[in-house]
């Protein structure tokens, strides 16, 4: 019987059992590309990462895996998968093949144990929202602080501000009707300043809530710039997570001009809480 080696890791977190857990399968050449998608439903995680050989641009790629789809570029398993390979990486630095393109990272070290990880993310587009009124209502967000706009940097996340955290907190979402949106994930964020607290829902992706979903947290610091409530290089603090017992911690950045935009930097933590072997 042939057994899979992975690892299971917190991402967005310096605390087991807090944050958002990856599964991150750092030898996956031998596994058949059409096992992928059946061991990311049978793991059952928001997301699962498969690290193959890198090539001449890259020093690995990466496949990523949903319980019910393939995302060409998502924050958590990318983050999450460059800090478990780092542990073997004697290197500060790393460039991981997606299929939204390169990603490169950046590792701050202590002691010899990298402690934190900066991705560079894909630019995204973005647009005005088509479905704007029928989402609002599934999510019971009357009153949005600014427009309700869908960015895409590989999956297509639809920013909807709320007007204060309590109001964030007590979304209860009508998942049934959210179910047909398709290719989206609602991201309600709400905040001010540098700091700010953000939830993710998504049946379209087979995720109800996300505790932590890096590939959010760039567009939001876009979307912030656009509408005045940050400038261009300054970072936030994006707290996710909190209302299902799973905190989790990102630092997000953008720069550039006006409404163009030369960079998109995501930082964040991972602790890795286990290894196993998959048989199948």
């Amino acid at each position: 019987m042939t057994g899979y080696a992975y690892s299971i890791a917190d991402v967005f977190t310096t605390t087991a059992l807090e944050g958002n857990p990856v599964a991150v399968f750092t030898d996956a050449d031998a596994i058949p590309e059409t096992r992928m998608q059946r061991i990311a439903r049978e793991l059952n995680l928001s997301e699962t990462a498969f690290v193959l050989p890198g090539d001449e641009a890259a020093d690995v790629r990466v496949r990523i895996f949903t319980p019910v789809n393939e995302l060409p570029f998502a924050g958590l398993p990318t983050l999450g998968a460059a800090i478990v390979l780092a542990a073997s990486h004697a290197g500060d630095s790393l460039t991981m093949r997606t299929k939204q393109g390169i990603v490169p990272f950046t590792f701050e070290r202590s002691g010899g144990r990298v402690v934190s990880a900066t991705m560079r993310q894909p630019i995204p587009t973005w647009q005005p929202y088509e479905n704007t009124g029928p989402l609002l209502e599934s999510l019971g967000v009357t009153d949005p602080v600014t427009s309700v706009d869908a960015y895409r940097n590989g999956p297509r996340h639809v920013l909807v501000g709320c007007s204060g955290v309590d109001r964030l907190a007590a979304i209860a979402p009508d998942l049934r009707a959210m179910a047909a949106f398709p290719d989206m994930a609602a991201i309600c964020f709400a905040g001010s300043g540098r700091r700010w607290r953000m939830r993710m829902f998504s049946p379209a992706y087979g995720v109800t809530e996300d505790a932590g979903t890096g590939s959010a947290a760039g567009p939001l610091a876009i979307h912030l710039i656009r509408h005045s409530l940050l400038r261009h290089g300054e970072w936030i603090e994006i707290r996710q997570g909190v209302e299902m017992g799973r905190p989790s911690t990102m630092f997000a950045s953008a720069s550039g001009v006006g409404n163009r935009f030369d960079a998109v930097e995501v930082r964040g933590s991972a602790v890795v809480v286990g290894r196993g072997e998959l048989f199948g």
